[in-house]
Formats: C-alpha cells, structure tokens, sequence
C-alpha cells in the first residue's frame, strides 16, 4: 500500500454524483436509504465510466490494487461501506479501486472503528500507509506501527495471503535489478535508458517494495535495516540516482 493522490472529477460527473447522494436523502428511514443505495448502485451505468477512469489515473502501476499493490483494480471499493454508510456511496473521496480478492474476499464489509468513532483501516488516498505500516523487505512481511495499520494486515490478509509475501520478496530482488542497471545507464551517460528503466520499475506490481526500500533508505537506522545489503543502500542514497526515482513519483523522502 502506497500513497496515493485523488484526482478530480469534471464537474458533470460531481454534478451527478450528487444528484445520487441528494436522492438518498431524501429516503425517510435509514434501511431505506440503505435499500435506495444498493439500488442506485446497481444502475449506476452514467457514472460508472467515469469513476473508473478517474481511479485508474491514481491507482499504482498498470491499474493495481490500491490495497495490495498486486492484483488488477477490476472493483470499485467503498472505503466506508455502503451498507453501513448509505449517503456516501456516490461520495468520490469514499471510492477506491481493488482487486476482487481485497473487495470481495477479505475486506467485503469490514471497515472497524477504533472507541473515538474513527477508521481504522488505512486509506491511501488521504494518509501516507508508511506512517502505519513497516516493510520488512527480506522477509516480505509488514510489521504494524499503530492500530490503524494492524487493522489493514488483518483485513487485507497483507501477510496471510502467501502469494503477496512472496511476491514482495521477488519484488525486492527485481527492485536490486532496477537500480543496478539504472546506476549503470547513469554512469554511461544513457539517460533516455534509465529513464525508460524507471518508469518500468514504478509500473511494477508490487510496488510498494520500491517506496520501503527509498523510504528505509533514509532512516536513521538504515545500517541496520540493510544489514548486508549495503551495495543497495549506497544505490539508494546516491543523489542522482535517488532524485531521478523520487522526483518521476513526486515522492520526498
């Protein structure tokens, strides 16, 4: 899981969205308004097109899952639930894209609430997932830095769906690939190559290694976490190289 930044919708589309929400409220019982978004949603065909676009624009690589990084985002995803949350079913800023298997499998209805009422799950789009979440690269784990991010291993299965952790671990092994070679096309002069080796690094599933790995990187215990891996750690903080990572990101670490 990655930081992501939400796009803006025309102004049609807001319009029409809402159009919906002002419909939903207009129901007098809140099991209505549950039944009156369940139903809007269903035909939701106007609006659908441009929902999706707008989240494959923020979504990570070649339209990943913004909760996994792995799987293609085929759903759209409410954070809050719409079943628990009906007035904010057409609301953008609740919708996310996700791979069947993040939507329908684990996350499905689960959005727990710590005792002050607020999400505990982590919402990329708003909050950067590093302040809650720590990878260990080697072992293609996370470990929980507060409640909010526990809560995400727990419901996404970050660490118990197998094909993830493995997948985080060739990540890491691909993510060593790119540098070197980056490195190496800096060091020759082939600045068009290792920019085409950049984008092909970020457009990676998985990507979320790459952002640990810059973000590790910089850490006061950086010695530590690389232990063994100081050729990379030197990749990682060499200036050119790092700035040309970040800065086709927007990233600053």
């Amino acid at each position: 899981m990655i930081r992501l930044r939400r796009t803006l919708l025309s102004s049609d589309t807001a319009e029409l969205l809402k159009g919906y929400t002002d419909d939903i409220r207009q129901q007098p019982t809140e099991q209505e308004r549950k039944d009156r978004a369940k139903e809007l949603w269903v035909n939701r065909r106007q609006v659908r097109p441009a929902l999706v676009k707008g989240l494959v624009e923020m979504a990570p690589g070649h339209e990943r899952c913004m909760y996994c990084g792995d799987g293609q985002g085929t759903d759209i995803d409410h954070f809050e639930p719409k079943s628990s949350a009906p007035l904010r079913t057409f609301d953008w800023l609740n919708h996310l894209l996700a791979c069947s298997v993040c939507n329908s499998n684990q996350k499905r209805n689960s959005f727990p609430l710590a005792a002050d009422g607020s999400p505990l799950l982590v919402d990329p789009t708003v909050e950067d997932p590093l302040n809650h979440l720590r990878l260990v690269l080697p072992a293609g784990k996370y470990q929980a830095l507060t409640d909010r991010g526990r809560a995400s291993i727990e419901v996404f299965g970050l660490n118990t769906r197998a094909v993830l952790v493995k997948g985080r671990v060739d990540a890491y092994l691909t993510a060593r690939y790119w540098l070197r070679l980056c490195h190496m096309a800096m060091d020759q002069g082939r600045h068009d190559e290792a920019k085409e080796i950049i984008r092909l690094a970020w457009d990676h599933p998985l990507v979320d290694v790459l952002v640990a790995m810059f973000h590790q990187s910089g850490h006061p215990a950086a010695d530590a976490l690389f232990a063994g891996e100081e050729e990379i750690l030197d990749l990682l903080l060499d200036a050119e190289l790092r700035s040309a990572f970040l800065h086709s990101r927007g990233i600053s670490y």
